[in-house]
């Protein structure tokens, strides 16, 4: 099984009902949705509709295509073989002993991260970036004792000019 993951950016209505039906597009037919963002645009009407999801490629397109039918759906646009911008939020609680605390303020500045709560015996750390720097970060914290980590899904705006260059991402 030949599985790729894939990222859509889909502009919508916003009404009631909408992230309802492209949810149950998916669940009807056995598809996981690994990340979703949803909030207005620019335009009060329209909500920009980011979402990650894994499948074969022969899958996908029927996705694309049901997607394109549903009557509140304005356009869908894979970002996959595009340039793009992506980036998600975290929020992640570590263990902050006082023996540890100057190391996990330095790896913070190091990522360009903040604190924005601290306790006893915690730091509650805000990390952006796309998954490459989170997942680097969060390596870096968890022999630290990683307490909870709550993310938002991927959020991405297609770039100017098209696609990849050589199949990889530029940036």
């Amino acid at each position: 099984m030949n599985t790729n993951k894939y990222l859509l950016s889909i502009l919508v209505d916003n009404e009631p009902g909408v992230l309802s039906r492209i949810a149950g597009l998916f669940s009807g037919r056995g598809f996981n949705i690994e990340s979703l963002s949803v909030a207005a645009t620019n335009k009060p009407e329209v909500s920009r509709l980011t979402m990650v999801t894994k499948c074969e490629p022969q899958i996908i397109e029927q996705i694309k295509k049901q997607l394109n039918k549903l009557i509140n759906v304005i356009t869908v646009n894979d970002l996959t073989e595009k340039r793009f911008i992506q980036r998600q939020l975290s929020l992640v609680k570590v263990n902050a002993q006082p023996d540890k605390r100057a190391e996990i303020l330095r790896i913070v500045d190091i990522f360009r991260c903040k604190v924005i709560d601290v306790g006893l015996d915690h730091f509650t750390i805000e990390v952006s970036g796309d998954m490459e720097k989170l997942e680097a970060f969060l390596s870096l914290l968890k022999p630290m004792g990683i307490i909870e980590i709550a993310s938002t899904g991927s959020i991405a705006l297609a770039r100017e000019n098209g696609k990849k260059e050589n199949g990889k991402q530029t940036k």
